[in-house]
C-alpha cells in the first residue's frame, strides 16, 4: 500500500478555523513538521483543503 509524507511549510497563522482543523487532524501543527498517513481517499480530502500549506511526497512501500 502506498503512504504519503505530508510536510507543512507554512504557518497557520491568519488561516480560517477550518484550515487550522485540517492541519491538526493531520498530526501536523507547525512549519517543517512531517507526518506518514496511508494513502485513503479522506486523507486525500484533507490533503486538498489544506494543498497551498504542506508539500507532499508518496512513499511506495514494499
Amino acid at each position: 500500500m502506498k503512504k504519503l509524507k505530508i510536510t507543512q511549510i507554512k504557518s497557520i497563522i491568519d488561516r480560517p478555523e477550518r484550515q487550522k482543523r485540517t492541519i491538526k487532524a493531520l498530526g501536523l501543527g507547525r512549519p517543517n513538521y512531517t507526518k506518514i498517513h496511508k494513502d485513503t481517499p479522506q486523507i486525500r480530502g484533507m490533503i486538498r483543503k489544506v494543498i497551498h500549506l504542506i508539500k507532499v511526497e508518496e512513499i511506495n512501500e514494499e
